[in-house]
């Protein structure tokens, strides 16, 4: 099987979006790219969570020929296949439909830093992009546009997209992203939310990215 380690690293990875409950029914996905042949790996569209193995993930190169499978890759596929041709750092994509972040994407707001957490992870807002049709490279074309330095965007009526060095990092990024979204969602019921300072915004992420972890 080509890139066998890989497929088995993202049929795996697939296995945490419905535990982490970022989808439902056989909505989302993940790929993940080699960075030697530069070829992509990606859920196949619309099969369940628990049928997923890793003959059935399907392998393309950046034009979205497929390499290997016999399965149709998801529906995503040209907005993966786009943000990496844009972007050579980013080696892992998830997308979800996560519902405490999408909606906010839903009513167009983006995720402000209002917790140490998101300003550990994100380094800021959790940016919003517009709305852009689905199954062709405009969500890729918006995703690259408005994502800025974050790992994370909201697409404004559709979802959440997360980007990685890895596919583990990108679905890390789409795991938090839920998480704040639940909690702010939950501190606005409360009250007005509390803006931390765009320094300190700054001097958490730095510290979280180079201090954090072993």
């Amino acid at each position: 099987m080509r890139l066998e380690k890989l497929c088995r690293e993202i049929c795996a990875l697939h296995q945490e979006l419905p535990l982490n409950n970022l989808v439902a029914w056989t909505s989302g996905n993940i790929s993940g790219r080699d960075p030697d042949s530069g070829l992509v790996v990606i859920k196949p569209s619309g099969v369940m969570y628990p049928e997923l193995t890793p003959d059935k993930m399907v392998v393309l190169d950046l034009d979205g020929k497929i390499v290997e499978g016999t399965l149709k890759p998801s529906v995503d596929t040209a907005t993966h296949l786009y943000i990496y041709r844009q972007r050579p750092d980013v080696n892992g994509i998830v997308h979800t439909h996560s519902p405490f972040a999408t909606a906010f994407a839903a009513v167009g707001k983006p995720i402000p830093p209002v917790l140490t957490a998101i300003c550990d992870e994100f380094g800021g807002e959790i940016p919003l992009g517009r709305f852009s049709s689905i199954g062709d490279e405009a969500i890729g074309m918006e995703v690259v546009r408005s994502i800025g330095t974050s790992p994370a965007i909201l697409m404004q009526n559709h979802g959440v997209f997360t980007v990685g060095k890895s596919a583990k990092e990108a679905v890390k990024a789409a795991v938090m992203v839920e998480d704040a979204a639940r909690t702010v969602y939950y501190a606005m019921q409360l009250g007005e939310l509390i803006p931390i300072p765009d320094e300190m915004v700054a001097r958490l992420h730095k510290r979280y990215k180079e201090q954090y972890g072993q």
